[in-house]
């Protein structure tokens, strides 16, 4: 790793990153930051929770610290409000020395008052893509004056469909600026969006699409109508920190935080359906420790940067491999251990092969001790039953009838980091 002292940055700027108390630099930063500080276009591969935020943040703001003027500079461009407004709080903390200014922009949120602030100075925008469109259209922003464009999470923005509006948002950017792309995964259609939008880019990957070597996988075979009672038995027979349970649909989130919140957990829901002030409360709530479990689809499974989450449980079966990499890459962080629980019905099997390719190792098969299966053929061969000693220590936290706060114990497993690093 290499110092941030070692990088040519400004002292205000190294100030910040002393303020908030990084160090060292992660791989993503000590290989992308010295190519973007010279003006070249990056094209970034790595997983979520590397430190690609402060990736190319840090190049930004060294690029545009002596900047003057009302014009937007730089835009950064992510696929969700949650995401938009983590990359914001990271912009601030980092420029706090500096004079520029920054302003988030997406839907779910009244359009006035963004119309309004954007006419004011804005230096650096981190917008969504639909709004950003939208602002465009209406000619309540321009980047006529654009220096810097970031693409974060790209793959993602593919997956919800945003790539049509990113062709468009394109067409109004100049000729000439600097582009970095950051993706876990790369599809083809990112790949071809590259090609048009990059000039002889430096392509740095981190590590693979495998997940941190740091989570531990295990399977429990089970039917549908078992989800919700196993689900309890596990929430109430297992030592954990923080947990994120991740469903399919937004119908289900509602129904799984319903039954955990009637059973007197300390449970929070995001989905899409919810408005952006909810889903703010939501999440800074699980964050701050307010929530041990935050039940959610999709939508939070991506660039959410949640420490100290032990256990990520797949209450549905994710559809591909990467949203497994992604939902169980929220665990397992910074050198911390952690652990991804998942409900396999018999219409699994397919995937759960197509998973442990990529793993390059078998997931463990559990079964829940006393617990009733009926008639139900839980696993293929019975030298796969084998008891859980995890199963077998006492929660961590302990329900009571009012939903007052419960004492949570770390697993004997997890680990807490042991030096300070960046992973913005």
């Amino acid at each position: 790793m290499t110092s941030f002292n070692e990088l040519n940055i400004s002292s205000r700027i190294l100030d910040a990153i002393e303020s908030v108390g990084y160090e060292t630099t992660t791989p993503i930063q000590e290989r992308t930051i010295p190519v973007a500080l010279k003006g070249r276009d990056v094209l970034g591969l790595a997983q979520t929770g590397t430190g690609k935020t402060a990736a190319f943040t840090i190049p930004i703001l060294q690029k545009l610290i002596n900047a003057d003027g009302q014009s937007i500079k730089a835009l950064i461009i992510a696929p969700t409000r949650e995401l938009a407004d983590q990359i914001n709080e990271t912009v601030k903390q980092l420029s706090k020395y500096t004079k520029l200014k920054s302003l988030t922009v997406y839907g779910g949120v009244n359009k006035k008052p963004e119309v309004t602030r954007l006419q004011r100075r804005v230096d650096i925008l981190i917008a969504c893509p639909g709004r950003l469109l939208d602002h465009l259209k209406e000619k309540s922003l321009h980047l006529n004056d654009l220096e810097v464009l970031v693409l974060d999470e790209a793959d993602t923005m593919f997956d919800m469909g945003f790539l049509p509006d990113i062709t468009k948002i394109l067409t109004y950017l100049p000729n000439k600026h600097q582009s970095l792309l950051f993706a876990a995964t790369m599809p083809k259609p990112i790949k071809q969006l590259t090609d048009k939008i990059f000039d002889s880019p430096e392509t740095i990957q981190i590590g693979t699409i495998k997940p941190a070597k740091t989570v531990s996988h295990h399977l429990y075979p089970i039917n549908e109508k078992m989800k919700k009672d196993a689900l309890l038995k596990i929430l109430n027979s297992t030592a954990t920190g923080q947990i994120l349970i991740f469903t399919r649909t937004k119908f289900r989130t509602k129904k799984v935080f319903a039954e955990l919140d009637k059973n007197n957990f300390r449970v929070v829901a995001l989905q899409g359906n919810m408005s952006q002030n909810k889903r703010m409360q939501s999440m800074n709530g699980f964050k701050q420790g307010k929530y041990d479990i935050l039940v959610a689809t999709d939508i939070a499974s991506r660039g959410i940067d949640v420490s100290n989450v032990t256990h990520v449980i797949n209450y549905d079966m994710p559809t591909t491999v990467d949203t497994y990499i992604h939902r169980i890459g929220r665990t397992g962080r910074a050198s911390k251990e952690g652990e991804a629980y998942t409900f396999m019905l018999p219409e699994d099997s397919g995937m759960v092969k197509r998973i442990e390719k990529v793993l390059g190792e078998n997931i463990e098969k559990r079964f829940l001790e006393d617990f009733n299966y009926g008639d139900m053929k839980v696993f293929d061969s019975p030298k796969q039953l084998h008891k859980s000693n995890r199963f077998k220590r006492q929660t961590n936290f302990k329900k009571t009838s009012t939903k007052q706060s419960r004492t949570r114990n770390q697993s004997k497993n997890y680990r807490p980091q042991s030096k300070k690093q960046s992973n913005v």
